[in-house]
């Protein structure tokens, strides 16, 4: 991780076991990613995995993304009705993409 993530590392870092998890979104998101060749290498991959428990999607999910402003960021979008569904936080340094989105809560950790 460069030092331009070491204020994520160190929030990461700083959180119990449990306090995060990763989207099945998110990871469908970056394992795409992955497989295109982009980072993380797929190991990488699943070694995240294995510390960070994956939420699945689900109907509630899929109700609240029915009702949110469209935008061509799908992934964003399902995202950001993921975590409206479970009432959680995102964390992101892409702030803007979700900035449209009625009470979504967002916290940039790479600051």
């Amino acid at each position: 991780m460069t030092a331009r993530y070491e204020p994520l590392r160190t929030r990461l870092t700083a959180c119990a076991p449990g306090d995060v998890a990763i989207s099945a979104i998110s990871f469908a998101e970056i394992a795409l990613g992955s497989e295109q060749g982009r980072p993380p290498l797929p190991e990488v991959l699943e070694a995240f995995l294995a510390a960070i428990p994956l939420v699945p999607f689900d109907e509630s999910a899929a109700r609240a993304y029915s009702k949110l402003p469209f935008r061509r960021a799908r992934f964003d979008r399902l995202l950001a009705a993921h975590a409206l569904s479970l009432d959680v936080v995102v964390i992101t340094n892409n702030e803007g993409d979700f900035a449209d989105v009625p009470g979504l809560r967002i916290e940039n950790w790479t600051r």
